[in-house]
């Protein structure tokens, strides 16, 4: 069951509160730390999204757009924070099972990532205000 917290925050993040939820599970991390950590995360991401766009594939699903990025994309946007290894890893771990989910709901989406692929979501909404 999704914490009050991860629920609303699927809103803004784009990611499910589900998703959520089962990642600081496997984690063995509280809700409310994961996303604390997501949304610090969020700013950098929506800064970066027009980039994404130009130069990833992506699918976009209810006002979420899923981007498929290389491990070193997600290196690059970590190196600029001061995670703890495991907030690093759920965060990475969140966004690559949401884009997961989003491109295999897409018509034209293939949810197969390969194995140095990740995803990062981003609510489109949000990030075209920027």
């Amino acid at each position: 069951m999704a914490e009050s917290g991860s629920d609303s925050t699927a809103d803004v993040f784009g990611l499910d509160g589900a998703v959520i939820d089962r990642t600081a599970e496997k984690a063995e991390m509280e809700t409310d730390r994961l996303v604390g950590a997501l949304d610090i995360l969020h700013a950098e991401l929506i800064g970066r999204h027009s980039n994404l766009e130009r130069t990833t594939e992506y699918v976009t699903e209810g006002g979420v757009r899923a981007y498929r990025v290389e491990e070193p994309v997600w290196d690059d946007f970590l190196d600029e924070f001061d995670f703890e290894s495991t907030t690093e890893a759920a965060v990475r771990y969140s966004h690559t099972e949401q884009a997961r989910l989003l491109f295999a709901k897409s018509v034209r989406g293939d949810d197969h990532f390969g194995p140095r692929e990740e995803g990062v979501v981003v609510g489109i909404d949000t990030a075209e205000q920027f």
